[in-house]
């Protein structure tokens, strides 16, 4: 009997496995449901990117507090979570603490420090709720945040929060533990923040003390393994997607817009242009997109990346002059598409076939024409994410499959393609104006 902790350990680690690699698996199939595209130029230049964007949050710090009040979560995230390598192993093997006889007095540095982070990631996550809740930001009330992504938000902190104070509680009535020499809890000098919890211990019995630290790390390794796959049906899925969506994130200047291939290779076969890439069949593929499968999959990617900051949607000038567009709907749209689409075909059904589609059910075309094309969604996005490319390859689809456009904008249109202008004048007259300025320069 003295090896069922070890056991039942082993059996929660292989079935939060198990549930992880299964959403990973579906996330994955989701996203490859996007047409294929290569990324892969300037591969230096991508890894740098994402160094400086993903990992060293680069573009968080145009906005200082929210930036450091991110930056506590992070780095305690990252450098908290070595100390769940311990919690494994000790579960496994059935020992306390199985580093700290190896590392010395850098063992109880190390458990300062993550102390240290453990309270910052209070702080942060009291001050995060402040700024949704009571200062009550007005790009955390945009509509599509109602219902379950306004919970899910408040979820992660209050997780967050009970986390830590589960690791804080555990660490204080270890020492106390310590100091009654009970077996094998081991001193480790001062711990400065458990400290100011020990005091509070003071009079429990040896059991009642030894239960709650028990209880306490049960309960943190358990809610690590949850959380972890928790985060994988949340927008906190963001935690390690920023990385390889950062990675892929288009490095082309902002105001370049990418051609669409079947035109151009159209256009290059009527002018006699083309370079021998003749298409495979005389059938012409879709026009932009209507669903996700007519999105790349790295569209596909950056939607499961987006984290519903709303800065995008705060720098909107659309949004701002009360217009429907927002885009961080629109990469919510995207995902929650994907997520229908990927549950339909497990279950046998049609997937992107059901009947419905990302345009008309989730994105309507009012929110697409509101676009300005201008780029300040992708230029105030922390990790660089494009819902201008979505946009611009829906409202593709509406323009040359549907002919759905508003009739100003055909207008335009036939004007650039028989007058190379906005405007309905003949080409030879686009210099008048500076003819007369010449004139009137010269008398």
């Amino acid at each position: 009997m003295s090896n069922f902790p070890q056991v039942i350990f082993a059996l929660v680690l292989v079935l939060a496995g198990f549930i992880l690699f299964k959403r990973i698996r579906f996330l994955r199939r989701n996203i490859l449901l996007g047409k294929a595209t290569k990324r892969n130029d300037e591969v230096a230049k991508r890894w740098k990117t994402m160094l400086m964007v993903a990992f060293g949050q680069q573009k968080m710090f145009s906005k200082p507090v929210p930036a450091l009040l991110h930056a506590l979560l992070y780095i305690g995230f990252l450098v908290i979570n070595l100390e769940v390598l311990e919690f494994i192993l000790d579960g496994l093997l059935g020992t306390h603490r199985v580093l700290a006889p190896y590392l010395g007095k850098a063992y109880v540095v190390a458990i300062n420090v993550f102390e240290f982070l453990a309270f910052g990631v209070l702080i942060s996550c009291v001050f995060l709720l402040y700024r949704r809740y009571v200062l009550r930001l007005e790009r955390f009330t945009k509509p599509e945040l109602k219902g379950w992504p306004r919970l899910d938000a408040t979820l992660i902190l209050v997780i967050e929060m009970v986390l830590m104070c589960a690791i804080l509680t555990m660490n204080a009535a270890d020492q106390v533990l310590a100091r009654q020499a009970v077996a094998p809890y081991i001193p480790l000098d001062s711990l400065v923040v458990s400290s100011q919890i020990q005091p509070l211990l003071q009079g429990w019995s040896t059991e009642a003390v030894l239960g709650l630290e028990r209880g306490a790390w049960w309960f943190h390794i358990l809610g690590i393994l949850g959380f972890a796959a928790y985060v994988t049906y949340s927008k906190h899925l963001h935690i390690f997607l920023a990385f390889p969506a950062t990675w892929y994130s288009n490095l082309k200047a902002k105001g370049e817009m990418q051609n669409m291939p079947e035109v151009t290779r159209e256009v290059q076969v009527m002018l006699g242009l083309n370079t021998g890439q003749e298409p495979a069949s005389n059938e012409v593929g879709r026009f932009g997109a209507k669903d996700i499968n007519d999105l790349s999959w790295v569209n596909l990617l950056q939607a499961y990346a987006c984290t519903e900051c709303g800065r995008c949607t705060s720098e909107c000038p659309a949004n701002l002059t009360g217009k429907k567009l927002s885009p961080r709907k629109i990469m919510m749209d995207v995902r929650d598409r994907a997520e229908e689409v990927g549950k339909s075909l497990d279950a046998g059904g049609l997937g992107c076939e059901d009947g419905k589609s990302l345009l008309g059910d989730y994105i309507s075309k009012e929110e697409l024409n509101a676009c300005t094309s201008c780029n300040a969604c992708v230029q105030a996005c922390p990790i660089s994410l494009d819902p201008l490319a979505i946009i611009l390859e829906m409202r593709r689809y509406v323009a040359m499959e549907e002919s759905g456009t508003p009739a100003q904008w055909n207008s335009m249109f036939q004007n650039m393609e028989t007058s190379f202008s906005p405007w309905k004048f003949s080409p030879s007259d686009r210099f008048n104006w500076a003819d007369k300025v010449k004139a009137e320069e010269n008398n």
